[in-house]
């Protein structure tokens, strides 16, 4: 019996767990900002109150939120699907035009998400492909807004039962 799995039947597999998105933020050794499109986000522990994400190693800003000592979990909302979009894609600057506040360091926030976690970097891990960033929670502030889902490939709602 092989032990080979299908990488596209595990990307579909995947996909029937829904998560909710992020926009992780930092700044990078030059002092200039840094975001992503993130669904891999986690609670870790309540005390300390710990959280975890993980970067693809090859993405263009891996060692900027690698080596970064803070960072900003921005949860998005329903309404902030094009944001997500924008901060999926690579080469080019990701905060024209958008609204921020700064946070721990003078990492940006993005304005209007659902919660925003302000965050100290406590351990990074090697995660295969993936670097494993575990983050202490500083500061938060969260609102009552729909946070926006990934399911099956595509933006969702989630609503309660």
């Amino acid at each position: 019996m092989s032990n080979a799995i299908d990488t596209r039947e595990l990307r579909n597999a995947l996909s029937t767990f829904a998560t909710g998105v992020t926009i992780v933020t930092c700044l990078d050794a030059k002092g200039l900002p840094n975001g992503a499109t993130a669904s891999s986000f986690n609670s870790v522990s309540m005390d300390p109150p710990l959280i975890l994400w993980s970067i693809t190693k090859t993405a263009y800003s891996a060692d900027a939120f690698i080596n970064a000592k803070e960072f900003v979990v921005n949860v998005l909302t329903t309404d902030q699907v094009d944001l997500s979009n924008k901060f999926s894609r690579s080469g080019e600057d990701k905060f024209n035009g958008v609204q921020t506040e700064l946070g721990i360091g003078d990492v940006p926030m993005l304005a209007g998400a659902a919660t925003r976690f302000q965050c100290k970097t406590w351990a990074t891990y090697d995660g295969g492909d993936h670097e494993i960033i575990v983050g202490q929670i500083v500061a938060m502030d969260s609102s009552d807004k729909q946070g926006l889902v990934f399911y099956r490939g595509g933006y969702a709602k989630a609503e309660q039962l």
